[in-house]
């Protein structure tokens, strides 16, 4: 959280010390301009050519701004060549890089030892200001976010220019984005300070909506209107005028689902995250929203539901989810009440006007693979996909999105998903059957044995492997077996069943995923574990979760559609666009297992290049069942 807050926040570094020379005031400059890598680059290189204690005061400038950067390795090795200062200068800075590396360790307690001594004490500027912005963030992270407001406050006094007092309020934001909405909303009811009050409701509003959505358009306006003149209002934009459709929502919405039947536990997953968004919302909002559920399977049919769901009232209709339900509910063409489906219509059939479409499409999760192995620099690719619907379907959309963007898909293969022997599938893919025979006609016309190892292919950078985790480990062992390992694999987020097993042999994969389950923006990330506490059934039900809770934020933007467009949203399933026929489409993240678990990745704009394959040999294990069960899932009427 710790380097989050100092990226995000652009930690400034105010009057470092006496400056002597004009390398240091070069570091200065980087350091103010948030270039902490490259201002802790000068600072060691300044270091190697001096000695005794100048050497360490330089070292340890370096670690300050390698700790600004986020760079702990690199920070701790050098900490490591300075020895404990008894007193003198040096001594605050030592203890304020102790202090933040045992912050980045999630040790606060240990941090504020160091700290609280030194908040008493006379110190120089730079140090004092520090002291005091490590403070803060020590009491964030004890969820005391008050407290943080306090000391950022006082700060801000010692500050001098609008470029520094503006950083403090964005490092201060930044720390309150990452703080549980529930803590800042109990401090905010305590508190007598308006100022403080007003930064922890702001707060406590951004991290339940997400800074998007219907809440945090009707929360905002309501906040500035309670809030004049608060510092707060140069982060959230005090010249923005708020367009009125912006404000305006559905004041019934209806929820169609299947809760009973051979569905009823998908549906149930799917309503239990749409009523955790509802909830994080309806707090914000300046009039009472009522929400309606109907049970599909009960009210006979999608179209009878949706009937009884107008009838009573509603403005806005989310559902129904099964394929079929939506081809039936799309056969009536006329809807007066706009309906966002949980699922596709067939792809030959036109959606009438006011229905709009959301899925957790593997098609989506294709393109988004072909997209990050091209920006990883690969032009040249072949494929092993499922031989079912689901598998063509992946294999067109990652091949029109890949050809499309200046990619070749060499060849591609489909294997049967369960047989445990994949060998001829492989082989012919990889060039390996036609190694052997020019080494068994080779053999013939020389008439003896030869020493030989078969050689695959080598026009191909990288394979898209498209399997559910029961296959993929045993795809990833066998290309592997038959030459192929050290080609980069690609996936889709089948390869991540969820089942609590070991994924050592799928080590090295990397694929696309929902937020959710990987990297959850700061607004949800305390969702996924208290689901799995409530809801220990669905534990493998996590994406449903997340489509549950991005079609309720989904309804306030689609209300409001007049042009057919729709702002970008950061959802929990994926950053969501919608097209022109209506469907609502999915930018994921991606992970990669990494001893044998899934570990989030940057982007390929933060890490400036390919992921390396970090394959570890692992104990085989065999497919179970529940790896056999659909991708997404769900039950296979819904696909």
């Amino acid at each position: 959280m710790l380097g989050i807050i100092l990226l995000l926040g652009a930690c400034e570094t105010t009057g470092i010390g006496r400056l002597s020379g004009s390398g240091e005031h070069r570091a200065e400059r980087l350091a103010d301009n948030g270039r902490h890598q490259d201002a802790a680059g000068v600072y060691i290189g300044l270091a190697t050519n001096a000695t005794g204690t100048e050497r360490d005061r330089l070292t340890l400038l370096a670690v300050e701004q390698w700790l600004d950067a986020g760079d702990l390795s690199r920070a701790e090795r050098a900490s490591a060549r300075v020895q404990t200062p008894s007193s003198g200068p040096l001594l605050p800075i030592w203890n304020t890089n102790s202090a933040a590396l045992s912050l980045y360790r999630g040790n606060a307690d240990a941090a504020l030892q160091l700290l609280e001594p030194l908040s008493r004490r006379s110190l120089p500027l730079r140090d004092r200001l520090r002291v005091e912005v490590l403070r803060a963030d020590a009491w964030i992270q004890k969820q005391d976010p008050a407290r943080a407001i306090e000391l950022m406050k006082q700060r801000e006094t010692w500050l001098s220019g609008s470029k520094q007092i503006e950083t403090n309020r964005n490092r201060l934001w930044q720390g309150l984005l990452y703080s549980d909405p529930q803590v800042l909303r109990q401090a905010a009811q305590i508190v007598t300070d308006e100022q403080i009050r007003g930064w922890l409701t702001l707060g406590s509003l951004a991290t339940s909506t997400g800074q998007q959505g219907v809440g945090w358009s009707n929360g905002i306006f309501r906040w500035r209107t309670a809030n004049p003149g608060h510092p707060a209002l140069a982060i959230i934009g005090e010249a923005k005028s708020f367009d009125q459709e912006l404000l305006d929502y559905p004041r019934q919405v209806a929820l169609l689902l299947p809760l009973s039947g051979r569905s009823a536990g998908v549906g149930k997953a799917i309503q239990n995250g749409f009523l955790g968004a509802y909830f994080a919302t309806a707090t914000a909002l300046d009039d009472h929203q009522s929400l309606r559920i109907y049970d599909v399977n009960s009210e006979g049919g999608a179209s009878a539901a949706y009937q009884n769901a107008v009838a009573d009232g509603a403005e806005f209709v989310v559902g129904p989810l099964l394929k079929s339900n939506v081809t039936e509910l799309a056969n009536d063409i006329l809807m007066p009440v706009p309906v966002l489906a949980l699922n596709y219509l067939p792809d030959d059939m036109l959606a009438p006007l006011g229905l709009y479409q959301f899925a957790l499409a593997p098609e989506d999760e294709a393109a988004s693979a072909a997209i990050r192995v091209l920006g990883d620099g690969y032009t040249r690719a072949v494929a092993l996909v499922p031989n079912d619907d689901r598998g063509r379907r992946v294999l067109q959309s990652f091949m029109t999105e890949f050809e499309g963007l200046g990619g070749t898909l060499l060849d591609h293969r489909s294997y049967t998903p369960d047989k445990t022997d994949f060998s001829n599938e492989i082989e012919s893919l990889m060039g390996l059957s036609g190694s052997v025979q020019r080494y068994q006609r080779m053999r013939e016309n020389i008439g003896g044995s030869l020493q030989f190892d078969p050689r695959r292919r080598q026009d191909a950078e990288v394979i898209f492997l498209a399997a559910a985790a029961g296959p993929g480990r045993l795809l990833k062992s066998q290309l592997k077996f038959h030459y192929s390992g050290d080609l980069p694999a690609y996936s889709t987020s089948s390869v991540n069943s969820l089942d609590g097993r070991s994924n050592a042999d799928l080590n090295g994969i990397m694929f696309a995923d929902a937020p959710w389950l990987i990297a959850p923006q700061p607004w949800i990330r305390y969702l996924p574990e208290i689901y799995a506490q409530h809801w220990p059934e669905e534990r493998r039900l996590g994406r449903l979760h997340a489509m549950g809770y991005d079609a309720y934020n989904l309804i306030a933007s689609l209300f409001t559609n007049r042009d057919g467009g729709m702002e970008e949203l950061s959802g929990a399933t994926g950053d969501l666009l919608l097209d022109r026929r209506g469907r609502v489409h999915r930018r994921l993240v991606w992970a990669q297992f990494q001893r044998g678990k899934a570990v989030a990745l940057p982007s390929q704009e933060e890490v400036g290049g390919p992921i390396q394959d970090t394959t570890d040999d692992g104990v085989k294990i065999a497919p179970s069942a529940a790896d056999e069960s659909p991708w997404d899932d769900s039950p296979q009427e819904q696909l």
